[in-house]
């Protein structure tokens, strides 16, 4: 009789433990406008701040965006030293939140959703408390996973070089316009315009981020999900499904009906979840919802 009651519950249990959701371009659309707006606060702040020659900034943003995942840890890569407080509250900090609007649909179909919910994101703390707030979804998710929790150690210096120590007695004003004397800078794109040149040996960057499987990885880790076979994850960016596919997560590209390379479904919108995967709502009432255990969450940052 035992027997039969547990392979009754295995039965009865949902393919999914947790579901993990990209939040910009993800959780609200593309023609907000705020990817665009990001882009361009980026280009001022490398123009600006890092005094990069406004000619080169296009080309350099897209080779570092390419290759790093982010534009920032691009920069970090290639020798430049900056705040990265600062830089989120530049790039971040004059986006145009007022093109998002609260989204009561999304809001009550995740709500609904009986399983383990979370945010797992590139950016900062702050940027995506403000945005889910706006959207009214933050009840939704029991913590979110960003750039904080990937790079626990960021503070306000800029990683673990013995560089960075002077950086550290520098006031902002100074330190942010130029990349620290002691630092050589690695011109990418006089690397990539030379055939000859092993473009598989680039400059390893300190940060942690998406489309790298060790950030995915490291966000499980996080999570307390020990098997990403469960956990479904969900978002805009090709190549982010394609490395969680690699880690061994179901994916949904978020964006398009288009399902590529790496993509287990395919949302038009995040608001047609309900019609393209409705299994997710099939749990057997009685049966325990798989909550790998809780999760450390601190002003709903999960660090």
């Amino acid at each position: 009789m035992m027997e039969f009651e547990d392979r009754y519950r295995q039965a009865q249990r949902p393919k999914y433990d947790c579901l993990l959701f990209d939040l910009d371009d993800c959780l609200y659309p593309l023609s907000a406008g705020l990817a665009v707006a990001c882009r361009k606060n980026i280009e001022d702040y490398m123009f600006e701040r890092l005094g990069i020659d406004k000619s080169k900034i296009s080309d350099l943003g897209n080779l570092l965006y390419k290759n790093y995942g982010t534009t920032m840890a691009g920069l970090r890569a290639i020798g430049y030293d900056f705040d990265y407080d600062e830089y989120h509250s530049f790039v971040h900090g004059r986006l145009p939140y007022e093109n998002l609007k609260p989204d009561p649909v999304l809001r009550s179909l995740l709500l609904s959703l009986p399983i383990r919910k979370l945010i797992f994101t590139n950016a900062d703390k702050v940027h995506a408390a403000k945005a889910l707030s706006i959207l009214g979804l933050e009840e939704c998710f029991e913590g979110v996973i960003c750039f904080e929790s990937l790079n626990p150690t960021h503070k306000s210096t800029v990683s673990d070089d013995e560089d960075d120590i002077a950086f550290m007695g520098l006031p902002l004003s100074s330190s942010s316009t130029s990349p620290t004397s002691s630092t050589e800078i690695f011109d990418i794109i006089a690397h990539f315009s030379n055939p000859n040149n092993d473009m598989s040996v680039l400059p390893k960057t300190p940060i942690v981020c998406k489309p790298s499987e060790d950030a995915i990885e490291c966000a499980l880790k996080i999570a307390n999900i020990n098997n990403p076979q469960r956990t479904l994850f969900f978002e805009d960016s090709v190549r982010n499904i394609q490395a969680g596919k690699r880690v061994g997560l179901h994916t949904v590209l978020v964006g398009t009906s288009q399902r590529t390379k790496g993509a287990d479904y395919a949302l038009e919108s995040i608001h047609n979840i309900r019609e393209a995967l409705p299994e997710l709502w099939e749990v057997d009432k009685v049966s325990d919802v798989g909550y790998s255990g809780k999760v450390p969450v601190e002003t709903s940052v999960i660090a």
